[in-house]
């Protein structure tokens, strides 16, 4: 009985403890912050995507020079360790777009620069995003068969 009473006694200290540590997030202000920091993301894009447009270039080159942009920008934020703060306080409106990926490549290898180019960088760089590179490129590969199928069969 008296070692019943004493892991309940651990029990209530231990469910204590962890309603303490753990944080409290609340949803509404998460969606608030992810939806207008992701439509800022947008509406930068959008500025720099007309940016280009004026510059002369035709929509599909500075379409591609705007992504390549907000890539630079969010390897350069994740360089200066300022991605993961902003990220902290958006939340998917920084996350999901181009600018997540970009952060998701170059994080690890920032990480782990300080193990040399081949061993640290060449081996990490593709931690997060690799597979979903590598799934990407294997789908790709397996439609486009089974389209060049279909299209040999004349069924497509």
């Amino acid at each position: 009985m008296e070692q019943e009473e004493k892991q309940k006694h651990i029990e209530e200290e231990y469910n204590a403890y962890i309603k303490e540590v753990t944080p409290v997030f609340s949803t509404s202000k998460n969606m608030l912050h992810a939806f207008w920091t992701g439509g800022l993301v947008c509406t930068i894009g959008q500025g720099i995507l007309h940016f280009f447009n004026s510059m002369g270039l035709d929509e599909k080159s500075a379409a591609s020079c705007t992504t390549l942009t907000l890539i630079a920008v969010a390897i350069l934020l994740t360089g200066f360790n300022l991605f993961s703060k902003i990220a902290k306080y958006a939340g998917a409106g920084v996350l999901v777009p181009i600018t997540g990926f970009a952060n998701g490549v170059a994080s690890p290898a920032i990480e782990y620069k300080k193990e040399g180019q081949v061993f640290g960088i060449g081996c990490k760089i593709f931690t997060i995003a690799g597979p979903v590179i590598l799934f990407g490129i294997v789908t790709s590969w397996c439609l486009g068969m089974i389209y060049w199928i279909l299209k040999l069969t004349g069924m497509a």
